[in-house]
């Protein structure tokens, strides 16, 4: 196996460093850190991750730690100083920057459509200390191309499903479904998402038939440990999706005990056209344009139509505003605010036990309606309710910074991003990560995350103005002004004045160092 980044490879077969001259002799402690660093690029990696895996729980003095670190950056051709690859994040540890990509023999491992090789997704993440699953998309056997949502949303409400075991660790729907269309190898995306099992499986829709096929396969060993098949009429989905659940954790974990399969038992709804709709709204909504949003939207107020107490649907329907107001797409605002207000105080009040009704609407509430408190009380409940729900760890993040309690905010964002590592909407995480430490005063390192969120999105306006303030205050006033130059382009009206609008910052010393930096990055002021 390759590990390549700029001009140079780590050989993990001849455990080499080659470089553009040829091979770099390294120590066997310096090659194992520079591997450990690539395999782990773009997430920093605290000292005692290191020491537990490279030496293997010993006690290590920090001297010989940063010893080995600098004989790591002097084989590469890195400085203390310069620090192009291997950067120190004070008081966190390391973060090794550079676009790594994995190789076997000649040919890629992954590939783009067109054939390049892709920039690594974080492998090699450690285990968690509970079983570990992640719900893979399932294929659609039924012929039409236009039944994906159907088999999709089959997935989605697996995983949530899963996600309601407490002791059981779920990645996000997000994450898994961007191997949606791909061949994959189990062993390599267990590496990649951090889980032992990989649950796969197929749906087939055929009139008023369906049939669920599914196998959970230990990823490490390839050995399949449970595979199934389900069969029943439309009006019986959802006692299917109870039945493929239920297997699949009882299958995980012998001791299973009936209460906590009786709480993986949920249906969103009694009503199936409501609930096709929804589907349907989902399918839209992650595509992520206004055009997609106002078709989500549409959907969402079809499926409250049918069933007036779909809180779901109503928290979907309040975000959907959400997103309009973050994005700029409003077009009558004081109408759509009290619209989104509304939809969300409905999600809440229905969805006491719907942790994504309470995750969406509350944070509508939170952001739109500026009701901070009140927003944080619901994400809470969401995740009392379903602790791996990525969406509710990410928009807690989000409200606690607003709220100025940053170090809380940070984590939760770490959290979010753990339970989710390839989310499609991964810079909404990261750019909270950013949003936090440039309030705490880490300019450097607010600069960074910003700069990865605004790369994923370029019309993200939150992550252009964070990384404009941020590179600012830094003193990197090159990189802020081209910031703001993308600001204006997203929005020619944003002004430093628009700040508290976008941002519903509460501590005014917050909202001082943000709009500081806003100002000597060069943006107008009204």
């Amino acid at each position: 196996m390759l590990y390549q980044f700029d001009n140079f490879s780590l050989d993990t077969d001849r455990r080499e460093l080659h470089g553009a001259d040829g091979a770099v002799h390294v120590e066997p402690q310096v090659f194992d850190l520079l591997l450990h660093f690539a395999q782990n690029s773009n997430r920093v990696i605290g000292k005692d991750e290191l020491v537990e895996t490279i030496w293997k729980g010993r006690i290590v003095s920090d001297a010989t730690l940063n010893s080995r670190v600098n004989s790591a950056r002097r084989a590469i051709g890195d400085t203390g100083e310069k620090q192009a690859f291997i950067r120190t994040i004070q008081r966190r540890g390391f973060l090794f920057s550079a676009k790594v990509t994995m190789r076997t023999g000649d040919q890629p491992l992954s590939t783009t459509a067109q054939g390049t090789s892709s920039t690594l997704a974080p492998p090699g993440l450690i285990l968690p200390d509970k079983p570990s699953i992640a719900v893979l998309p399932f294929q659609n056997l039924s012929g039409d191309p236009d039944q994906d949502y159907f088999a999709d949303g089959m997935v989605e409400d697996i995983i949530a499903a899963l996600s309601r075991v407490h002791w059981l660790f779920v990645i996000a729907r997000n994450s898994t479904f961007t191997y949606k269309g791909q061949a994959i190898d189990v062993q390599q995306v267990g590496r990649e998402l951090g889980v032992r099992y990989i649950l796969q499986g197929s749906v087939r829709k055929a009139g008023e038939r369906v049939r669920i096929s599914s196998q959970a396969i230990d990823a490490s060993t390839r050995r399949h440990i449970w595979a199934g098949h389900f069969d029943g009429t439309i009006k019986d989905v959802f006692d299917l999706q109870d039945d493929v659940v239920a297997s699949v954790v009882g299958a995980i974990s012998p001791k299973l005990e009936a209460a906590e399969i009786e709480r993986a038992k949920r249906k969103p709804t009694e009503s199936l056209d409501a609930y096709d709709y929804y589907l349907r709204g989902m399918a839209a909504f992650y595509r992520r344009t206004k055009e997609t949003n106002d078709t989500a939207l549409r959907l969402f107020r079809k499926a409250i139509e049918l069933d007036p107490d779909f809180s779901s649907a109503y928290g979907m329907a309040a975000f959907c505003y959400t997103l309009r107001k973050v994005y700029r797409w409003m077009v009558d605002r004081a109408v759509e605010i009290a619209e989104c207000i509304r939809l969300g105080r409905k999600a809440v009040e229905l969805g006491k036990d719907d942790a994504n009704a309470l995750c969406r609407g509350g944070f509508a509430l939170g952001y739109v309606a500026g009701d901070l408190d009140s927003g944080v009380v619901f994400l809470d409940r969401a995740l009392l309710i379903d602790p791996n729900l990525s969406t509710a760890w990410f928009l807690s993040g989000w409200l606690r910074a607003y709220r100025g309690e940053l170090s809380t905010a940070i984590e939760h964002h770490a959290r979010a991003m753990r339970l989710s590592p390839l989310d499609p909407l991964l810079r909404h995480m990261q750019n909270g990560t950013g949003y936090a430490h440039l309030l705490a005063g880490r300019y450097e390192e607010a600069s960074l995350w910003a700069e990865r969120a605004f790369m994923e999105d370029q019309l993200y306006l939150p992550a252009a103005a964070i990384r404009a303030a941020s590179t600012a205050l830094a003193g990197k006033l090159h990189e802020a002004r081209e910031a703001v130059d993308r600001i204006l382009q997203i929005d020619p009206t944003f002004r430093v004045a628009s700040l508290k609008d976008l941002f519903p910052i509460r501590r005014d010393e917050h909202l001082a160092t943000f709009e500081a930096g806003l100002r000597k990055a060069g943006l107008p002021e009204r």
